[in-house]
Formats: structure tokens, sequence, C-alpha cells
């Protein structure tokens, strides 16, 4: 009864000092958002009050978790990105569209009537410990710690980009980390790290250079008195970034980068209903799950690619094929029978069934870290953005089949699901990658959690780097390598100069021995 008693205590206390946290997600991205929510949720669950500034309200209330103010988009890409959205992506810089469409334009938002009101009568009741802010494009944002004057936490749904790790100086060795825009692996030969090397410096000064736009936005919205993008950015206390070692290969850190890859992998929430979960337990021969994701429609695409699915589709069974396509209706007849179509699938549910074969994917990271969380094998048809390089990773550590949709043919989309479903090495090398993917001494959201609280605990310098005060010069000590340049030289200056007085003092002394010796 003491213990009962001690731990009822216990509870009590941390309930009781649970913290207001705000959370700010203005990007439209339903892929970013579904980590950021389950991030959020997790701190609700802790105790904390959490508000959030999303364009993606709850669809049902969450204790402690309120949809403080919701932004409308100026476009909706939830189930509605077109074949021909998705080939206007490719071929573009992705710096560019970082900095520009998620960037200077989603800082338009901080003149959104709403958030002005919060800005000059910010809630005192309790007041904010932490502002949470993503870490992508639109680092404006962190003017609200700013003006609240609490700590700054970041959080990444992907590896970083290059231009982030300079908010809290974590290295880069560039030698054998490729960059996140590059499909190298961490065993690049000399023209690579050579590429690997002046393409990161390149998207780092362009990225830079195009978001300085956000200094005006800031000014213009916020007021003089707020600090310039720059120095909001180096005013991150921390990032949690949507990575991890298993899947991304060991690099240099600072301890301010917490790996928390996987944190949106969850089940609560998701409901399977009973008529797939019929399906599913009824396909005894196995099945493919088919999806490209929360906003592609497959139904979009070309009919030479339809009839490609279709046809290699069709030959698999009594091997099944679900599929998610939001609007059936516009899918062409003679639908393979083995077949299902829904437009909305609990893809987590889906991909932890024992009956599932692999997914056919786009390559999206949140998509594929689902997969590869319940050891699924993978066939890649990136479409655009980091899908390419996340689908050549997974190819090269052998769990999944890589197809080039602009060269694909029914032949090639056989092969592959032949392949899948008789090489045994890919399901196997599924579940190796997926049991170093879930071993860790804390889950993803206690991770997180964890050192989000720290920060609030211990104050936004907490993890902060030294080399945060020093110039980029003084971190690559090239001060240092500059001095001890010169000390080799003027030393071997001196002694050249020296061993010329002896040479010739020497030489002297010979002359005149000579001299008298004749005289």
């Amino acid at each position: 009864m003491k213990l009962l008693s001690i731990i009822c205590l216990w509870l009590t206390l941390s309930m009781c000092h649970g913290y207001r946290i705000l959370g700010v997600f203005p990007f439209n991205g339903k892929s970013h958002f579904m980590m950021f929510e389950h991030m959020m949720k997790g701190l609700a669950r802790r105790g904390h009050q959490v508000d959030v500034i999303s364009t993606f309200p709850l669809k049902k209330p969450y204790p402690n978790y309120t949809d403080f103010i919701v932004l409308k988009p100026k476009r909706e890409f939830l189930n509605n990105l077109t074949y021909e959205d998705t080939q206007g992506m490719i071929g573009g810089s992705v710096s560019h569209s970082v900095a520009t469409l998620a960037g200077n334009t989603i800082c338009e938002n901080l003149a959104n009537p709403d958030i002005q009101n919060f800005i000059h009568n910010p809630p005192m009741d309790p007041s904010y410990d932490l502002v949470i802010i993503e870490i992508f494009g639109a680092h404006c944002y962190a003017a609200l710690g700013h003006i609240l004057k609490v700590p700054i936490v970041g959080v990444s749904s992907s590896v970083l980009y290059p231009w982030a790790n300079d908010m809290i100086a974590n290295p880069e060795n560039l030698a054998f980390a490729p960059n996140n825009l590059l499909p190298y692996s961490q065993h690049m030969n000399f023209w690579e790290r050579t590429y690997n090397f002046v393409h990161t410096l390149y998207n780092k000064w362009y990225f830079n250079y195009v978001t300085t736009e956000q200094n005006n936005i800031i000014r213009k919205y916020l007021g003089p008195g707020i600090p310039d993008i720059r120095e909001l950015e180096n005013s991150v206390a921390m990032i949690l970034t949507n990575s991890h070692m298993s899947l991304n290969g060991i690099k240099d850190s600072t301890p301010a980068l917490i790996e928390v890859g996987g944190l949106h992998v969850q089940e609560e929430g998701v409901e399977l209903p009973a008529s797939l979960e019929k399906w599913m337990n009824e396909s005894t021969s196995g099945f493919f799950y088919f999806s490209f994701g929360s906003m592609v429609k497959i139904e979009s695409f070309p009919s030479k690619y339809l009839k490609i699915f279709y046809n290699s589709l069709g030959k698999i069974a009594p091997v099944r094929v679900l599929m998610k396509i939001p609007n059936p209706s516009e899918l062409p007849p003679n639908l393979p029978k083995n077949i299902h179509i829904l437009p909305w699938i609990p893809q987590v549910k889906v991909l932890k069934h024992p009956n599932i074969k692999a997914f056919i994917t786009h390559g999206g990271l949140m998509g594929t870290q689902e997969a590869i969380h319940y050891g699924v094998p993978l066939i890649g048809i990136p479409l655009f953005a980091d899908q390419f390089i996340n689908i050549e990773t997974y190819v090269r550590n052998n769990i999944a089949v890589g197809l080039d949709l602009n060269t694909l043919t029914e032949e090639k989309m056989d092969q592959a699901l032949h392949v899948i479903l008789h090489d045994s090495k890919y399901r196997d090398t599924a579940r190796e990658v997926s049991a170093r993917f879930l071993d860790r001494p804390q889950s993803a959201t206690d991770t997180a959690v964890y050192w989000i609280e720290y920060i609030i605990r211990h104050g936004a310098n907490a993890l902060r780097s030294p080399a945060m005060n020093l110039k980029w010069w003084q971190v690559e000590l090239f001060d240092v390598y500059a001095f001890l340049l010169l000390v080799a030289l003027v030393s071997v200056t001196l002694l050249i100069v020296a061993l010329q007085f002896v040479f010739n003092l020497v030489n002297r002394r010979y002359e005149m021995s000579q001299k008298k010796k004749i005289s």
C-alpha cells in the first residue's frame, strides 16, 4: 500500500508539472504533419498542454491537444496530386522549392489575423514554456519563440537538408556523408566526394540567399525588433530529425541533433474496417499493397501505365492486390479480379498483416519507414522529390526493387513482382533492417518527449555546441592551419638563412686559409 501511494503521488506531481507547448507547422504537407501530430500527441499524453498551428485540425478531440489556429492552404494536396503535377516537380531545384514554396510563401501566413492577434496578445494563463517549429523552409516562425521569450525546438520530417546543419553546428563530414539531395552511398569515390562538397556548399548558399527575403516578411508583419532570419535559425536549441542510423548510416553529430526516425509509425486511433480485415485474412496466397501516398492520384496516370499495372498485377493471381485509389470511378474498366480498391486505407494496419508480400510505393519517406518498421519489402516507383534517393537507398540495402516510371514496361513490372515473390533475400533483409531500426533504448516518441522536456528544464543553451560561437574558418581550423603553415615557412626560411650564413662563414675561412698557404 505504501509503494502504491508513492507511485500515485509521483504520478500526481508529474501531471501537475505539465508544460504549455506551442507547435507551429504551417506547411501544408500531410506526410510531414503525420510526424508532428504524433509527436504533439505524445507530449499531450505526458500531461503537457499542447497548442497547434497547422492546416490539419484533428478530426476527433484529443486530451490536452488544442488546434489553436487552423490555417487555410492555397491548394488542397490531399488525394489531389495528378500525374501532370508530379511531372512538373521533376527536374526543379529542391533548394529553390523549399526556400520559396515551402519557405517564403509559407511565412506570409504571419499576416493571418489570428496569428497577429496571438503575437500581440499571447496567452499568459499559463504562459508558454516552449515553441516547436518545422525545420524545412519557413524558419521565420522561430520569431514566435523570440516574442514569447522561450526556447525553440526544431523538428524535421526528413534527414536534415544541407542548410539546416549550421543551425545547431551539426558537423558534416562530406568525405563519407552525402547530403540528402544526392543518391550516393557512404562509400564515395573521389569525383562523388568532390561533387558532394561543391553541391552541398552551393545549396547552402542558394537557400540562404533566397530566404533572406524572410527578413522583409518578418519586419513587415512582426516589426523591426525581431532578429534576422539567420540569428533566429541559430537560436534553435535542438532538432529532432526523422532519421535513424540503421537506414541513414553512421554520421558525426552534435548532441543537439536527436534521431527519432519512425516516430509517426503508430496504431493509436487507426481503425481497421471489418470488411478489409476479412479480405486480408482470406488472402491466403498473400497480397501486395499498392499506394502512392496521401497526395497522388494513381487513377490520373496515363492509360499506358494503368494498362501495365492491370496486366502485370492480374498475372500474379491468386496473389491479391490491395490498391489505394481516391476516386475509383476515374479508373478505366476491366480491373483485374484479384485487385481490391479503396479510397482510404489504414496503412499501418495493412503493413502489419501477416499475409502481406510487399509494398508497391512511390518511395515517400513516411510510408517506406512504416514498411521497414514491419519488415515488409518494397517495389519502388519514385515520382518526385526525395523519393528517388529513398528508393536507391533501399535498393542498396536489398530491401527494395526499383523501377523507373519513364522506362516502365510490362516486362519490367513482371520481373519486379516475380523477384519480390520468389527471392527470399528481400523479405529476410527487410526483417533484419527492421530489427535494427526498432532496437533502441526508448521508442521514438519517448525519445522526442524526453529531450523536449530536457530543453524546457535546462534551457535553450543546454545542448548548444561551442562551435556556434566560432566562425566557419575557426571551426575548420583554417586559422590554425594558416598559423602553423606560417610558422613552418618562417622556420624553413630561418633555417635556410642560418645555413647560408654558416656556409658563407665556412667558405670565407676556407678561402682565407688558402690565401695564407699561397702567401
